[in-house]
């Protein structure tokens, strides 16, 4: 009886890894043709110890791809597409961006130049000569030597005259010309000669004056009148009058 249960129990893990390796060859051989397990052990699983024998035994195998299911249409992975945003390109700071707006710069006149002329400077007219006398309306005394007389003017008009007068000589000549009176003295005497001047007025260098004096002799360059025509020149005449000589 111990025999027989020796036997009995030696022999049941020869069929199981018999039965186990059966299985696995057939689990083998079907994941290689169809993917699918068509076989399950008989037997209960194996131990832990059993199973590590089995797979000492096996071959090891290369990694066999599965073949696609018929009728599935192949799965296409297409890649990712990335789409990079624009790029956008600041412009710097500070930098005024340049305007293409339009020129609005107006066109230059073609119009005809207008020429200015120049102002005109008026010639003073030459006052007109008093008639009767050599002198214009702007003397208030008037003298003509080549006649030896004189006059008293209120512009165009003639005031006293034409009255005699004595000039001087050859030696001490009047002086011609236009002239303003300078200065007046009632009662005068000449310094060089010595000489009373009754009535003074003096308009040219030298002292030459309109004045009291003899009519029969000549004067020093000076202007003689009697005494009534000597008093009006004096009263009539003021220091700035014009006087003109000819």
């Amino acid at each position: 009886m111990g025999a027989h249960r020796w036997r009995r129990v030696t022999s049941r893990p020869v069929r199981t890894r018999r039965a186990l390796t059966a299985a696995a060859l057939v689990a083998i051989t079907g994941l290689a043709g169809t993917g699918v397990a068509l076989a399950a052990p008989a037997d209960p699983p194996p131990s832990a110890s059993g199973l590590d024998s089995i797979r000492a035994d096996l071959p090891v195998l290369g990694t066999a791809q599965r073949p696609a299911t018929a009728g599935a249409a192949p799965t296409t992975t297409a890649p990712p597409t990335t789409t990079a945003p624009p790029t956008t390109t600041a412009a710097p700071r500070g930098t005024a961006q340049r305007s293409t707006a339009p020129s609005t710069t107006t066109p230059r006149s073609t119009s005809p130049r207008t020429t200015t002329a120049e102002p005109t400077t008026a010639v003073a007219a030459r006052p007109e000569g008093v008639a009767g006398t050599p002198c214009t309306a702007t003397a208030r005394a008037c003298v003509d030597l080549a006649t030896r007389t004189a006059w008293l003017l209120d512009g165009d008009k003639v005031v006293r005259g034409p009255v005699a007068m004595q000039h001087g000589g050859s030696e001490y000549p009047t002086p011609t010309g236009t002239f303003t009176v300078q200065w007046k003295a009632e009662q005068y005497t000449s310094r060089e000669f010595g000489t009373p001047m009754p009535y003074s007025v003096f308009f040219a260098p030298g002292g030459v004056a309109f004045h009291e004096g003899r009519q029969d002799t000549p004067s020093a360059g000076c202007v003689k009148l009697v005494m009534d025509d000597a008093k009006a020149w004096f009263s009539y005449l003021q220091v700035g009058d014009e006087v003109q000589v000819h």
